[in-house]
């Protein structure tokens, strides 16, 4: 085992943790026009060029980019040809998250851990390598179609993974905007599944779930869902699930679930130092936020007490505050960031919170079904 894995401290000690995860390692997006896409999150979100694979590397069935910023790496997908699974998952889904690529110190025994716990296979362990060395990747199914890839990458000296070649953009490298780790990934399951995979990840990954909100906790006059946390041991990987609950309208993970057509990735929160600065930076790039009443800043003080940030810029840039036993957190999130009204992502600061801001969900829900009300779908 990897001294990594036993250098960090575990936090949830209800969390078995008989498979160490050491982070995330990557997320892939299966996307119709991959170098868009990662054109998009370099101009407007701040990433960098990193590592590509295509026909120039040998690839003839895909073509993908890998952005980074930071301990963050995504990678874009698109086929190369018609046909392809590839291509019936984005004609299916729409653009998405395929991939959560967890970093491991042993991928053979995280896969038979788990298939032996009860997961479905998606990939047994492989050795890819190159003249830097070796990884090892193997995966399971999860929800709908989002798998996990465990990845293995201790004996390896490359840049990213083999088959990918260092992808430079001299001309074009908008500068970072401040966006450091993935701190947590929401998944939306159907009416009746999310205990099935609460269960899916204590049992078969070791997680614990660390917090859990029902339909009073997370509802407006008019829609409501269900939420559970898993986490494993060191608090690494985060996976909070949502499914809908009985509303006298149709609830925003009623919605995915219709335009996503089936269970999938909802979003993606990534923490950042200074949830100000990064917003700013991201608003001036032309990123879309949710708009959040003045009225809510109002009480703000009232209500989470005293904290080490101005209100106005925070109420200019519709940043959202709680807070927790811990601390407090700042999170913001964007409007839907491709044609179907499925997956957004969240910027969140911690301050020693490790909540998720149960204090802001009428706030933010009600924010949701306005942009609901203009698409129609409320």
């Amino acid at each position: 085992m990897s001294t990594l894995a036993t250098a960090i401290p575990k936090i949830y000690d209800q969390a078995s943790d008989f498979m160490p995860l050491l982070g995330t390692d990557y997320l892939e997006f299966y996307v119709s026009n991959s170098k868009q896409a990662a054109h998009y999150y370099k101009s407007a979100l701040g990433f960098q060029s990193f590592a590509y694979s295509g026909l120039e590397t040998g690839n003839r069935d895909t073509e993908s980019y890998v952005v980074s910023q930071d301990k963050i790496k995504f990678i874009f997908t698109s086929p190369l040809r018609s046909g392809t699974d590839v291509g019936k998952h984005i004609e299916k889904h729409g653009d998405g998250v395929k991939v959560t690529a967890l970093w491991v110190p042993d991928a053979t025994v995280a896969y038979e851990e788990a298939v032996k716990r009860g997961a479905k296979p998606y990939m047994a362990p492989v050795r890819e390598e190159d003249d830097n060395g070796y990884v090892v990747r193997s995966g399971i199914y999860t929800y709908g179609e989002v798998v996990h890839i465990f990845v293995e990458r201790d004996n390896y000296q490359g840049l990213f993974l083999p088959g990918f070649q260092k992808w430079e953009t001299p001309a074009y490298n908008p500068p970072s905007t401040g966006l450091k780790f993935v701190d947590h990934m929401v998944g939306n399951v159907e009416l009746g599944n999310m205990n099935k995979w609460v269960k899916f990840y204590e049992e078969v990954m070791g997680f614990a779930q660390i917090l859990s909100f029902d339909d009073k906790d997370i509802s407006t006059e008019y829609t409501a869902l269900m939420s559970k946390v898993m986490s494993n041991g060191n608090g690494r990987i985060k996976f909070p699930i949502n499914e809908p609950a009985e509303g006298k309208k149709k609830s925003q993970v009623d919605e995915y679930l219709e335009f996503y057509e089936g269970e999938g990735v909802q979003h993606v929160a990534m923490a950042t130092d200074n949830i100000i600065e990064t917003v700013t930076q991201l608003r001036d790039r032309g990123v879309e936020f949710l708009n959040i009443p003045t009225s809510y800043y109002d009480l703000l003080e009232a209500r989470v007490g005293k904290i080490d940030e101005d209100i106005e810029p925070l109420k200019e840039l519709g940043i959202l505050v709680d807070r927790d036993e811990e601390g407090y957190l700042l999170q913001i999130f964007t409007k839907t960031v491709q044609a179907r009204p499925t997956m957004f992502f969240e910027i969140i600061q911690r301050k020693g919170a490790t909540s998720f801001g149960k204090g802001n969900f009428k706030a933010l829900f009600e924010a949701i079904e306005r942009e609901q009300e203009l698409r129609g779908t409320l």
